[in-house]
C-alpha cells in the first residue's frame, strides 16, 4: 500500500510528487545509441520534445517514439511542452530518414506521431502516408501512428488511412468540460469522437487508440462518460496516465496525483466496458509499450 505522506520535492515546483512517482535516473547513458542515431539522422522524438519520464528506459531498449513534420507545433496545448510557433518546412527526405532509423534499430513495432501543422492544408496527412510507406517497405514492421485533428478533415484522415497502419492512435487527453482550457479553442471534443469513429469506417480492419492524461481536475463520473463515448465510437486500445506538469510557469498545475491502485481499479473498470487492451498506470504514455499493446490484433 503506497504511504501518501511519503513524498519527494518535485523538481521545477514547490509542489511534492509523491513517492510512487520517483523514478532512478540510470547511470551513464543507457541509450546513447538511440541517441546518437537520431542525431546522426536529423530525426526529431516525441519523447524528447514532450519530456517523457520513460525516454530513458526505452531508449536504453533502442526504440523510440518518432515526431514528424519538424518540431515546432502551431498549437498550444496548455500541457505540452513541444516548442509552438512558426512552422518548419516539410523535409522532403524525412520519409528515407525515418525508415533508415527503425531498420537500423531493428524494430518490429514503429510510432509515427507530429507536431499539429495547421498551416498544411491537409494537416501533414500525405507525409504521415509517405512516411508509413517508406517505413513499411524497408522494415516490415507493423506501424502505429498517433495523429493530431487534421483540423476536422475526413479528406486528411482518409490520406492517412490509405497507406494502411495497423494502429491509428488519437488522444482524447481529457473530459469534456477541461477540453478547452487543456488542448486550446481550436480542439472539439466532439470532432475526436468523430475522428476516431471515421477510421471504423473507412479502415474497419484498423485497431483505434486513445489516451487520457488524469489529474488535471476531472471527476470520476466525468471520467467513466467519457470512457463510455470512446466505447461508443469502437476504441479498441485505451491508455491512463498521469499528467505531470512540465514546467510551473508555463503550463496547467497538476490538481490532483492518483494512487497506483486507482490506476489498477480504473483499468479494471475500462476492460469491464470492452476496451480490448488497457494500460493503465501513473507513467503511462501514449506509445509506452505500444509493441505489447498492439500484439493483441
Amino acid at each position: 500500500m503506497v504511504d501518501p505522506s511519503d513524498d519527494i520535492p518535485a523538481p521545477d515546483s514547490g509542489r511534492r510528487l509523491p513517492r510512487w512517482l520517483k523514478r532512478n535516473v540510470p547511470k551513464g547513458d543507457p541509450g546513447h545509441k538511440t541517441t546518437n542515431l537520431m542525431k546522426e539522422l536529423g530525426l526529431e522524438t516525441v519523447c524528447e520534445e514532450a519530456k517523457c519520464p520513460n525516454r530513458m528506459e526505452c531508449y536504453s531498449q533502442q526504440t523510440a517514439t518518432f515526431m514528424i513534420l519538424g518540431a515546432v507545433c502551431t498549437r498550444a496545448c496548455s500541457f505540452c511542452s513541444v516548442s509552438r510557433g512558426a512552422p518548419q518546412e516539410l523535409a522532403a527526405d524525412e520519409p528515407e530518414r525515418l525508415a533508415e532509423a527503425a531498420y537500423r534499430l531493428g524494430l518490429k513495432h514503429v510510432v509515427i506521431t507530429s507536431v499539429t501543422r495547421d498551416d498544411l492544408p491537409d494537416g501533414g496527412a500525405d507525409h504521415y502516408f509517405r512516411c508509413i510507406e517508406a517505413v513499411r517497405e524497408k522494415t516490415g514492421a507493423t506501424i502505429e501512428v498517433l495523429t493530431p485533428d487534421f483540423i476536422e478533415s475526413k479528406e486528411a484522415l482518409a490520406r492517412v488511412l490509405a497507406a494502411k497502419p495497423e494502429v491509428f492512435n488519437h488522444n482524447t487527453e481529457t473530459v469534456p468540460r477541461l477540453y478547452r482550457r487543456v488542448r486550446g479553442p481550436k480542439s472539439e471534443y466532439a470532432w475526436t469522437l468523430e475522428l476516431l469513429r471515421q477510421v471504423k469506417q473507412i479502415a474497419p480492419e484498423t485497431k483505434t487508440k486513445s489516451g487520457l492524461m488524469l489529474g488535471l481536475g476531472e471527476t470520476r463520473e466525468e471520467l467513466l462518460d467519457t470512457l463510455a463515448d470512446l466505447r461508443d465510437a469502437n476504441v479498441d486500445f485505451l491508455t491512463l496516465g498521469q499528467y505531470l506538469q512540465p514546467d510551473q510557469k508555463k503550463y496547467l498545475p497538476v490538481v490532483r496525483y492518483l494512487r497506483p491502485e486507482e490506476f489498477d481499479e480504473l483499468g479494471e473498470q475500462a476492460k469491464a466496458m470492452g476496451f480490448v487492451k488497457v494500460a493503465s498506470g501513473p507513467f503511462v504514455r501514449s506509445s509506452y509499450h505500444a509493441r505489447d499493446m498492439a500484439e493483441s490484433f
